[in-house]
C-alpha cells in the first residue's frame, strides 16, 4: 500500500512520547522534564476560585470553608462548593500525569444515595477568559464511572468520533479501580489532539481541538476526593 510522506510522518511519531505506558497509547513528540505542579506541601502555583451557596462566584482565592487543603502530602478537596482550583501559568502541549482517590462525603445536589461521586480535571484555560462555574476548557471527567469522558465546556469544541463535538463525547473503555483505590489519569495534549489514559488504558481520544492553550484546573463538584501525584511533561 503506497503511503503518504504525511501519513508516514504520523506513524513515525506516534509512538515516541507516551513511553511508560506500556503500548497502552501513543503520542506524537518527544517529552520534556517533569515539572511537579503539586509540591506535597502546599497550594503554591495555584488559586481557588469558587461559587458560595448563592451562585455568585467568590474573590479569587476566597476559600472560607477551606475546600481546598493540602493533608498529609495530598489535595484534600472537599466538594461541597463548586469550583476548582487552576494552575497560575498556562500550559500548550504536554502529558500531564494526576492520581485521584475518592472520599466519602457528598453534598447537594449530589448527596443522593445513587448520585455519582463528580470531579474533573479541566485543561486549556485560556488567558484572559473569567473564572466562572465552568469556564472555558475541555474537561477528563474524574466521575465514577465515567473517568475519561470528554466535556466540551463554555464554547470548545473537538472532533471525536468522526464528527465535530460541541459537549460531550462518552469514553470507549472503563478502566476505573474500586472508589477505595487510587486511580492514575493522564491527559495528553499535542496540539489539536487530546487523549484521556485511565491506568494505563486510552479510553477517549478527539482531534481538531478548538483550544490549545491555558491553565489546568482541579474541580470540586459536590463530592470529596484526594489528589496527590500532579506532573506535568511539556511535549518538545
Amino acid at each position: 500500500m503506497k503511503v503518504s510522506r504525511r501519513e508516514w510522518l504520523g506513524a513515525l511519531t506516534v509512538g515516541t512520547a507516551f513511553a511508560g505506558l506500556g503500548g497502552a497509547a501513543e503520542a506524537k513528540r518527544k517529552e520534556g522534564k517533569v515539572e511537579k505542579l503539586f509540591n506535597g506541601k502546599n497550594l503554591d502555583g495555584w488559586y481557588v476560585s469558587l461559587r458560595d451557596p448563592d451562585k455568585k462566584q467568590r474573590a479569587k482565592n476566597e476559600d472560607p470553608e477551606g475546600i481546598f487543603k493540602v493533608e498529609h502530602g495530598m489535595i484534600h478537596v472537599l466538594g461541597k462548593e463548586f469550583g476548582y482550583a487552576a494552575t497560575d501559568k498556562e500550559y500548550g502541549d504536554f502529558h500531564l500525569t494526576v492520581e485521584y482517590k475518592w472520599g466519602q462525603q457528598k453534598f447537594a445536589p449530589r448527596n443522593k444515595p445513587d448520585s455519582k461521586r463528580d470531579s474533573g480535571i479541566l485543561y486549556r484555560f485560556p488567558d484572559g477568559e473569567e473564572d466562572r462555574v465552568w469556564p472555558k476548557s475541555i474537561e477528563c471527567q474524574v466521575q465514577e464511572g465515567d473517568t475519561g469522558d470528554l466535556w466540551l465546556v463554555n464554547g470548545t469544541t473537538i472532533v471525536a468520533g468522526g464528527e465535530k463535538q460541541d459537549r460531550f463525547f462518552k469514553k470507549t473503555k472503563d478502566a476505573e479501580k474500586p472508589n477505595d483505590q487510587w486511580n492514575r489519569v493522564e491527559v495528553i495534549a499535542d496540539g489539536g489532539r487530546c487523549v484521556h489514559v485511565v491506568n494505563g488504558i486510552v479510553v477517549n481520544e478527539g482531534t481538531e481541538a478548538s483550544v490549545r492553550r491555558g491553565r489546568i484546573l482541579l474541580q470540586s463538584e459536590g463530592a470529596e476526593v484526594f489528589y496527590r501525584k500532579v506532573e506535568l511533561r511539556p511535549l518538545a
